[in-house]
């Protein structure tokens, strides 16, 4: 039995996004709790040269939101980067799960060896879809949840590897 492009990619981007929704649910009860502005968690970094907990939502999102267009062949929505709040960027991820819900297994069907191509301004990068979503697109996904993740935990939030993985089961 084969493993879908379909199968690979939404389910997976989905379970990520309701997983780092979660995660903001505790960050949002705590900073409540502790009478901490939200602004300051959704501005806060690792390190001073590292992107905020604002920006590595957006970036998951982007690239969930992304991977599926591209995939599907369709117009991938623009989302303004003005989110200041846990309770904004948690409405962000809800904006991304409806479109990506939207995108059905036929969209994507066949979609493993069509070119995807992303310029930047100093690279062009062209991929299959499957290489785009399996070497570019799920490991820029992961990689901005992992650092949200990180600067919740390290910002105090009680949260565990359990609350990264999610309902895998």
């Amino acid at each position: 039995m084969t493993t879908s492009i379909y199968q690979s990619s939404i389910p997976i981007l989905t379970l990520g996004l309701n997983n780092l929704s979660a995660i903001l649910d505790k960050a949002a009860v705590q900073t409540t709790a502790k009478s901490v502005d939200s602004k300051t968690l959704a501005s806060a970094r690792l390190i001073i040269d590292m992107l905020p907990l604002s920006k590595q939502v957006q970036i998951a999102c982007d690239s969930a939101k992304g991977a599926a267009a591209r995939l599907a062949g369709i117009d991938n929505p623009t989302h303004e980067d003005n989110e200041e709040t846990i309770e904004q960027l948690k409405a962000r991820i809800e904006k991304t799960l409806k479109f990506i819900s939207q995108v059905t297994e036929r969209q994507l069907a066949g979609s493993e060896s069509k070119e995807i191509v992303i310029a930047y301004p100093n690279v062009t990068l062209k991929f299959s879809g499957l290489d785009f979503l399996t070497k570019f697109a799920l490991p820029n996904f992961y990689f901005h949840i992992t650092m949200a993740y990180a600067i919740i935990r390290a910002n105090g939030v009680d949260v565990g590897k359990m609350d990264y993985l999610g309902k895998i089961q």
